[in-house]
């Protein structure tokens, strides 16, 4: 698929089911959808807050960045509602470390040569 990332996924699914039930129901599910979708993201924040707090706190500024809020662009009333849950990056600008990794993979040893060469596997340095 052109223009799709190592780290996404797609799901098609055929929802006009979906569609004819929602509308069946009527105004009763179009008003519990934001209170529904909100209860999501809830659950999401308090995850997210709880995976921060247990990295240890030195300034909190990350986790007093974690915020959750309704996106009414792009958001449709009584049809689609999303709330974004991320950080704020210019509070906690190393936030991006944290979410998609700054741990080194393997450990690093200097060689005979004085080269620096990793780890890939404990008890191997300098053997070739």
């Amino acid at each position: 698929m052109a223009g799709v990332g190592a780290n996404t996924f797609t799901i098609d699914f055929d929802d006009a089911g979906l569609n004819d039930l929602l509308d069946q129901l009527g105004d009763d599910a179009a008003k519990a959808l934001r209170p529904a979708a909100q209860a999501a993201a809830q659950v999401l924040y308090d995850r997210v807050k709880l995976n921060v707090s247990a990295l240890g706190k030195v300034t909190g500024n990350l986790n007093s960045s974690i915020y959750q809020a309704f996106s009414p662009e792009n958001s449709e009333d009584g049809r689609r509602a999303r709330y974004n849950v991320s950080w704020n990056a210019k509070k906690a600008p190393h936030g991006h470390l944290v979410e998609y990794g700054y741990m080194q993979r393997y450990r690093y040893y200097q060689d005979n040569q004085g080269q620096v060469r990793p780890m890939v596997r404990p008890g191997m340095e300098g053997k070739k």
